[in-house]
């Protein structure tokens, strides 16, 4: 018997400091959104998701709260997964840097780079951002600011450990030369940067206790990213998970493509340990043309999200609205018009119209011409390649040939059973690929198309005036 193929997708693990909002939530529809089409090929899926709690941001935090950072924490992963259930998201784990587990194999892999050689003592000076618990070089800021949160940051003095990423440019950029990269157009710029050449990493930290010691040296907390990216590795050292690595793809935000692309491969080779075969790098959603940000109020949580049209309606905007991997822009009015004139007035109509005219007729089996338009292919490749906006776009254009197919053969007229048939079999198609999208909707759809003995379907999509 021929095992199961694997597939292994992850999103960022989320700061829970941070209010979710609709960037988070479409980097992990878009995950979703791949798990559950891999799941209907029959493959063997590991999904996973989960929150980078440790570093100096919460323990502050926590601390203005009265409260110790793992308490604080705690009631900060409830609200999020309690918003991820809202988007009615099939992760297989919700993984914590605070897990026992992953902090044991986060020592692991540090002395394992240590005993290498790989990390040595010195003394770290720079600009550093407490948001990003990142340091920056002078010409990355903007008007002395954070290119991302737009705040000054600290000029930090301590002692530290560094990591030689230095040592690893030349296999970096030989790792990028078989496509590790995508969209392909964001690997230029990550190409330009390491071909300049590659400061050390600063790994370590004592300004703050809230974190995993460096097993070499207990005085020293282990520096944010060598914590947070060794959770894909990590999440896969579990019984039965083991199997899975290495990941088949990191699902992440432009803004962390850097961290992803090039401190976590440099860290995996000086440990030994097998690399993931793609990063992918999403654009930023913009609010109204204006750059998400809670402090001017341009942002949008979870659930203003789904309460604007419903769960199925915000998963299928945000994966429709734009190219998957380019920027996009959210307003309540777009997401309205897509789900009126989109999946109401087509998907819903459809629907409506056939289940109605299959109970009152009935079906008779016949050669299928209509579903010979449907581009099964095209839209399987666009899975494959990441377009989930593309495989949408196919949908749509074969939901439009039905409902065309309709109007010219009129069986509310003929009352032809031929005719019924062959659209009951294509809205039974559509909605197989459907799934990944919308799922609540898609088992409504498939309830109704289960048999032969079709009943009229209720409204789908009630229109938003």
């Amino acid at each position: 018997m021929t095992a199961k193929k694997k597939f292994y997708i992850t999103t960022p693990i989320y700061y829970p400091n941070d209010i979710l909002h609709v960037g988070h939530a479409y980097t992990t529809i878009a995950a979703d959104a791949l798990a559950r089409w891999h799941r209907l090929k029959r493959e063997e899926v590991f999904f996973l998701t989960g929150t980078d709690e440790h570093g100096k941001k919460i323990e502050d935090t926590a601390k203005n709260n009265n409260k110790n950072p793992k308490e604080f924490v705690d009631e900060l992963v409830l609200r999020i997964k309690k918003d991820w259930k809202k988007l009615n998201l099939t992760y297989d784990k919700f993984i914590r840097t605070t897990d026992k587990e992953h902090e044991q194999v986060v020592a692991e892999i540090l002395q394992k780079v240590y005993d290498k050689g790989d990390i040595y003592p010195g003394k770290y000076e720079g600009l550093y951002c407490t948001g990003c618990e990142a340091y920056y070089t002078e010409k990355d800021l903007e008007n002395g600011c954070c290119p991302i949160h737009k705040k000054k940051v600290d000029l930090l003095k301590e002692e530290s450990y560094f990591f030689k990423l230095s040592k690893y440019r030349k296999a970096l950029l030989e790792l990028y030369k078989k496509g590790f990269i995508l969209p392909k157009y964001r690997e230029k710029e990550i190409i330009n940067r390491v071909t300049e050449g590659l400061n050390d990493l600063s790994i370590s930290r004592t300004s703050f206790n809230w974190g995993i010691p460096l097993p070499f040296d207990k005085k020293h907390i282990c520096y944010v990213w060598f914590d947070a990216l060794t959770n894909y590795y990590s999440a896969t050292r579990e019984k039965n998970r083991e199997k899975f690595w290495p990941a088949d793809v990191h699902l992440i935000g432009k803004d962390i493509l850097w961290f992803h692309a090039v401190y976590w491969p440099a860290m995996l080779m000086s440990a030994g340990i097998e690399l993931p075969k793609k990063i992918f790098a999403h654009g930023w959603w913009t609010f109204d043309k204006e750059k998400i940000s809670k402090s001017v109020g341009k942002v949008i949580n979870i659930d203003e999200l789904i309460g604007i049209a419903g769960v199925d309606s915000a998963r299928y905007f945000l994966l429709r609205a734009t190219p998957f991997g380019e920027d996009g822009d959210f307003s309540e009015k777009s997401l309205i018009d897509r789900h009126n004139n989109e999946l109401a007035d087509k998907l819903g109509n459809l629907v409506s119209r056939v289940s109605a005219l299959a109970e009152k007729y009935g079906l008779e089996k016949t050669e299928n011409n209509l579903l010979k338009k449907l581009k099964l292919k095209e839209i399987e490749k666009h899975f494959e390649n990441y377009e989930l906006d593309k495989a949408l776009n196919e949908i749509f254009a074969f939901i439009d040939n039905c409902n065309e197919y309709t109007q010219s053969k009129k069986p509310w007229e003929t009352h032809d059973k031929k005719v019924l048939f062959e659209l009951v079999e294509a809205i039974r198609k559509i909605n197989f690929y459907l799934a990944p999208f919308i799922p609540e909707t898609s088992e409504k759809i498939a309830k109704i198309f289960k048999t032969d003995k079709i009943k009229k379907a209720e409204i789908l999509f009630k229109k938003i005036i």
